[in-house]
């Protein structure tokens, strides 16, 4: 009988690998053709070059992310090239500061400290920090904070000066930006906006 030869149940097994493995290998494909920068989900890093904001939509009974027409940031537009050095160096500053030890990143990370995840979008930034930090744009406001944020005490836990420089500083604020932009299935869907201890 077939089903006692051990041959039967070894073919069966390789068959079976094998078109798990094909399977598994279009989806992976698809998968990162999704979430890469310029996919489905993912705008690609140029959209640092626009105005991004966050709306709700009513058919998908989410929020989501609204890009807009041209907005410079630091007062320029990046081309391809430069946006994604950028992001490389603004994904390096996340990493080797250890950002995810106290902040959330697309629901990853700690919860000590504001999710970041949409921190580019809160209106905190134009009604309080640019007055506090002297600034006239928020990204301005956001790199001089992310420099000195001993001067500008918020929280009773106060973020420590981790030496940011300005190119550093200036690189995590577009990586702030870029990832406002990204798709995210309505999360967060409210802003946790920064209070100032009295």
């Amino acid at each position: 009988m077939y089903a006692e030869d051990p041959a039967f149940w070894r073919a069966g097994a390789i068959s079976s690998t094998l078109v798990m493995l094909i399977v598994l290998a279009f989806l992976t494909v698809d998968s990162l053709d999704t979430i890469r920068p310029g996919g489905a989900n993912v705008p690609h890093y140029t959209v640092i070059n626009k105005h991004i904001a966050y709306a709700f939509d009513q058919d998908a009974n989410r929020y989501r992310p609204v890009i807009g027409a041209d907005q410079a940031l630091f007062g320029r537009s990046y081309s391809p090239e430069e946006a994604e050095k950028l992001m490389s160096l603004g994904k390096l500053v996340i990493q080797t500061r250890n950002c995810l030890n106290c902040h959330t990143f697309f629901g990853n990370g700690a919860y000590f400290a504001p999710d970041l995840t949409k921190a580019w979008l809160d209106p905190a930034w134009q009604q309080m920090w640019m007055p506090m930090t002297k600034a006239s744009t928020p990204e301005e406001a956001m790199a001089v904070f992310l420099m000195h944020p001993e001067k500008y005490p918020t929280w009773t836990r106060q973020m420590p000066n981790l030496k940011i420089t300005r190119e550093e500083a200036e690189a995590l604020v577009a990586y702030l930006k870029w990832m406002s932009a990204v798709e995210t299935n309505g999360f967060p869907s409210h802003f946790g906006h920064i209070q100032t201890s009295q």
